[in-house]
């Protein structure tokens, strides 16, 4: 890939970036490693990681109802708004009305396979919050992710397999001590 344009480095990286489940926090590392430059890099993958949010909140819902009592796919797209009701439901139950905001953020916000702009957009459908709030609290979520990813990218690319050690054992210490708060809260 040391060959191509660097356009078509930024273009492989917006791509990356639109594709669910990897979105940003795939396209990050991947543009840390091609040497791309973070002030070009960090806005492209956010503006291409969030293209899809608005469709998704408008039509992944209605594409899935309508799914859910054909041959083929009407199992698996059952299965989806089913999980998405029950998952929706114990998350307003947790954070309540008001929380479900900053839930959301959270959700998105934390690079981990799984909660990114594509899930918490669906999700932000399931909840019904409505249109604008979702945007912004899925484009606020995409924000921290992406400075997450940045980040943790420049650490790897500048100290090797001793950056993702770090990296690693940093998030099993913050796991272990949300943990033990939340144990001692009950």
């Amino acid at each position: 890939m040391s060959t191509l344009p660097i356009f078509m480095k930024y273009i492989i990286v917006a791509l990356i970036s639109m594709v669910p489940v990897v979105e940003l926090r795939g396209a990050i590392p991947v543009a840390e490693s091609l040497g791309l430059d973070i002030f070009i890099y960090y806005p492209i993958a956010i503006i291409a990681n969030m293209i899809p949010v608005p469709f998704i909140y408008l039509f992944a819902r209605k594409v899935l109802e309508w799914g859910k009592d054909k041959k083929i796919i009407g199992k698996f797209f059952t299965w989806c708004l089913e999980k998405g009701e029950k998952g929706g439901a114990k998350l307003k139950e947790k954070a309540g009305e008001t929380g479900t905001f900053f839930a959301l953020l959270l959700f998105v916000g934390i690079p981990i396979p799984g909660t990114g702009a594509w899930t918490g957009t669906l999700a932000a459908s399931f909840l019904k919050l409505g249109f604008k709030t979702s945007i912004i609290a899925v484009m606020l979520g995409v924000l921290i992710a992406g400075i997450i990813m940045s980040v943790g990218s420049k650490i790897v690319a500048v100290l090797g397999w001793a950056g993702l050690i770090g990296i690693i054992i940093a998030i099993i210490i913050i796991v272990a001590i949300t943990l033990i708060i939340k144990k001692n809260k009950k």
